[in-house]
């Protein structure tokens, strides 16, 4: 007979679920990037010891219940406005860490001039970008990031530069910013990939505290729902399609000799 007291014993405890998560069902379609996400910033924040002193920030999207999930303190923003809505928070209570997390519509769409500005003032937050590169809520239309050629309910011919113009680099913009001391573009469809993600939303928490300025994180993420793929499928096409136009990778980091 299994001993349960045994196998729960602190030296045997292999992996648990982060406290900060509830243990409420996700609304994410299997094989979804935002649980492994949400995930990995609950953990950040309790390995920071932060959990009291955090306000996250979301707006409108697949995003838009992310304080379901994570026990901290959460604001609802307009849709796109999120980095405004930080901007305010951090400036009226500097000691929070506060972040926001948004998706390529949001993001690079409606809130293109809150994110640029925000990030050009050097505001002291995280901004966290979910870049699936389609419109995952609401039916699958094509975003800002759509890919050329890339099939969406709202150009299924594919994205023809013509007719609807290049798919947006926001990463790369962030980068010539004078603002931004962290900027970076990660993944997490393998243990490897998680891992450095991670690291990355440790690395642009902890800048945000120390005063060095607005940080970047663009994950690069699967939609096999709006990409009519399988969870597999899916991380397949994302590797052979998504990385040769958004290459992984930091593309700014002046920490590394302060931190």
């Amino acid at each position: 007979m299994i001993n349960r007291e045994e196998i729960i014993k602190p030296e045997n405890l292999v992996y648990k679920k982060p406290e900060l998560m509830n243990n409420v069902p996700m609304h994410y379609c299997p094989g979804c990037s935002h649980g492994v996400v949400h995930k990995l910033v609950a953990e950040v924040i309790e390995e920071m010891g932060m959990e009291e002193k955090t306000v996250g920030v979301c707006p409108v999207g697949c995003a838009v219940f992310a304080y379901r999930y994570l026990d901290i303190d959460w604001q609802e923003a307009a849709h796109g406005r999120a980095p405004a809505v930080a901007t305010a928070i951090k400036r009226v209570w500097p000691d929070r860490l506060v972040f926001t997390y948004q998706g390529d519509g949001d993001l690079a769409c409606i809130g293109t001039a809150e994110t640029i500005h925000a990030l050009n003032r050097g505001e002291n937050i995280t901004i966290i970008f979910i870049n699936n590169a389609i419109y995952g809520m609401t039916g699958g239309q094509m975003a800002p990031t759509t890919l050329m050629g890339q099939k969406t309910s709202t150009c299924p011919y594919g994205r023809q530069a013509d007719l609807h113009g290049y798919p947006l680099k926001i990463t790369e913009l962030a980068a010539q910013l004078e603002g931004t001391c962290y900027v970076t573009r990660q993944s997490v469809e393998s243990v490897a990939a998680i891992r450095s993600a991670k690291r990355a939303i440790r690395k642009a928490f902890e800048a945000s505290m120390e005063g060095k300025g607005s940080s970047l994180v663009e994950i690069v993420s699967t939609c096999n729902s709006g990409w009519k793929l399988s969870p597999v499928q899916a991380n397949q096409w994302m590797k052979e399609n998504m990385f040769k136009f958004y290459p992984k990778g930091d593309l700014k980091d002046t920490l590394k000799n302060s931190l």
